[in-house]
This record gives structure tokens, C-alpha cells and sequence, in this order.
């Protein structure tokens, strides 16, 4: 399987390294950083190409690591060269954009991944797998911590410009709501406040009658980066922090009614959630199983995160319906 990388920044490299370790060619690599795209094709064995046109011609997969704004004209642009597309977080700036990119994908026959790699990350995939044990019960309450620091990026740094990345809420927090949809179903009703867009707290109300509240930042010192998960329901509570150990820790009600406490070790020594989701796309590409993320989840990710901005910006809630 051929493989074209377009973007050379940091997510660009990790993809890049994924692809190898899934065993993948990366043949084709296109940035506007010619320096940078020297670098990581010859890491790889690629060839640098002058355009995005030059890499479609030469490849199966195009993977796209580019500001977000970019997105959908490049996705087209593939799709209509029947390619398949992994395309980096989030899907698009719009749902009208993500949308349309999904329908392109069905017409050419082509496969359509969106990395949306918390879902590769152990702590997250093991509290998805006690829920759907049923090992808390009904789940009732979720919350959700992603707190980091602005972005760093030297020269014109594109995150800072909601235009281009969507703002916080749709570039960082994609992640938490993508989440907690997977956890509990659909949103219904969405209410946010933020203080500008470096920090904001966003409450979900879902079909299932569960809520969640998830707060997210750019507002921490630089390196400082903390996530945390808390998921309550009729039968017990599952808890992790990034400032505790590897461990999740579960309070489940036994039998007798009473509380017990369960510690889950997961191994320092896992295999990088970044790898593991990109070798999860390749085999399913290879293979034509399904994904373990649908491009219509990413599409319901991004639907949430504009109605928390949407709610924040006007001081109400915001149905997803009224939101688009």
C-alpha cells in the first residue's frame, strides 16, 4: 500500500512513523516546508513531490496532517482521484464541509478515516470497555478533563486563528466530546461558557438522559498538559487523572451492596496510541474492515464542539439541530 503524506509538522511526523511501524510504503511526502519535507522523506525513504496533484498520482492513501481549514478541499481533491483519505482531527471546520467529504468518499468507493486517536489511548479504550460491560451500571454521569497549554508553533501559528483551526472547543475539546458520544450515545443539548478561547466548560445533555461536563484549555504554563476521566452510573464509578499512575481505579457495588475497590494496571511499556491508530487504519484499509472510528463520529464530534461554541458565544444552550 502506497502512502502520500501532505504536512510536515509535528502530527505529520508522527503519522509518518506509524506508517512504518504498520509496515506501509511511504512513497510521496508534500509540504510547503521543503526543508522539513527533506527531512522526514529521507527518514522514510519517500520521495519529496512538488504538488499535491504530483502526490496523488503516485499513491493509494493520502494522509493529510494539515491546518484543519484545509481539509476539505484537499479530501476532495483525493476522493475525486479515487484515494483513500486519513485525515487528522477534526473532521472539517463545518458540517456542512464534513458532510460533503463523507458523500464524496461513498461515491468514489474509497475509504475515509478521521484520527481521532483518544480512542487508541489505553486509560480511554479500557473505561469504553467496563461501560459496555455494564460493570457501572446505566452510565449517569461523565466528566472529562483536557487542560494543555496554547500551542506552540513557530512563525504564523494557524491555531490561534479560529478561521483556520476552529478555535479550542473545535480543535482540542473534538476529542473529549468524541468521547463521551462513545460512551453515551448522542447529544441533544449543549451549554458553554468560556473565557475567551483558552478555557471553557461545556455541559452535554444526551438522549440517553445521561450528562456529562467537560472542561478544556489552552490555559495551562507551557508543558503542563492534564486529562482526566470520572464516569459514574448506577453500579459504580470509574476514575483516572494523568497525574496519578497508569492505573484506572474502579468503585464498583458488589453483590452484598457493598463498595469494592479495583485497580487496573496498564502497562508503561504499551505501544504509542498514535502507532496503534494508524496501523488500525492501514489493516482496515488493507483489509476492508470497518473502522473502529467512523468518519460519521468524527462528524458528530465536531457537531457537539460547535454547539458548545455556539452556546458560549451567545450565553445559551444550544440543540444540536439549531447548529450546523
Amino acid at each position: 500500500m502506497r502512502v502520500g503524506l501532505v504536512g510536515t509538522g509535528v502530527m505529520g511526523g508522527v503519522h509518518a512513523a506509524g506508517w512504518a511501524a504498520a509496515g506501509a510504503e511511504l512513497v510521496a511526502v508534500y509540504s510547503r516546508d521543503g526543508e522539513r519535507a527533506r527531512a522526514l522523506a529521507g527518514q522514510y525513504g519517500a520521495r519529496v513531490v512538488s504538488s499535491y496533484g504530483d502526490l496523488l498520482r503516485e499513491v493509494d492513501v493520502v494522509d493529510i496532517c494539515v491546518p484543519t481549514h484545509l481539509h476539505h478541499s484537499m479530501a476532495l481533491e483525493a476522493f475525486a482521484q479515487r484515494r483513500h483519505v486519513v485525515c487528522e482531527k477534526p473532521i472539517a471546520l463545518t458540517e456542512a464541509e464534513g458532510r460533503e467529504m463523507i458523500a464524496a468518499a461513498e461515491r468514489a468507493g474509497v475509504r475515509f478515516f478521521v484520527a481521532m486517536v483518544l480512542r487508541f489511548f489505553p486509560q480511554y479504550r479500557l473505561t469504553r470497555q467496563l461501560v459496555e460491560q455494564g460493570r457501572v451500571g446505566q452510565v449517569g454521569v461523565i466528566r472529562l478533563k483536557r487542560v494543555s497549554y496554547t500551542p506552540q508553533k513557530a512563525g504564523d501559528n494557524w491555531y490561534l486563528d479560529p478561521a483556520r483551526s476552529g478555535g479550542m472547543m473545535v480543535d482540542l475539546m473534538v476529542h473529549d466530546f468524541d468521547f463521551a458520544c462513545w460512551l453515551a450515545g448522542d447529544v441533544t443539548r449543549v451549554y458553554a461558557r468560556a473565557a475567551g478561547d483558552r478555557y471553557a466548560l461545556a455541559t452535554l445533555r444526551f438522549a440517553s438522559g445521561a450528562m456529562a461536563l467537560i472542561e478544556g484549555g489552552w490555559a495551562n504554563p507551557p508543558g503542563v498538559f492534564r486529562t482526566a476521566i470520572d464516569v459514574a452510573g448506577t453500579a459504580g464509578v470509574i476514575e483516572w487523572s494523568s497525574d496519578a499512575t497508569a492505573s484506572i481505579r474502579t468503585y464498583l457495588r458488589q453483590p452484598t451492596g457493598a463498595a469494592g475497590e479495583v485497580g487496573l494496571p496498564l502497562s508503561p511499556l504499551a505501544e504509542d496510541p498514535y502507532t496503534v491508530q494508524i496501523k488500525h487504519a492501514y489493516e482496515a484499509i488493507r483489509t476492508g474492515t470497518p473502522f473502529e472510528v467512523t468518519p460519521e463520529d468524527a462528524l458528530r464530534a465536531l457537531r457537539v464542539a460547535l454547539a458548545a461554541r455556539e452556546s458560549a458565544r451567545t450565553g445559551r444552550s444550544a440543540s444540536l439541530e439549531e447548529v450546523r
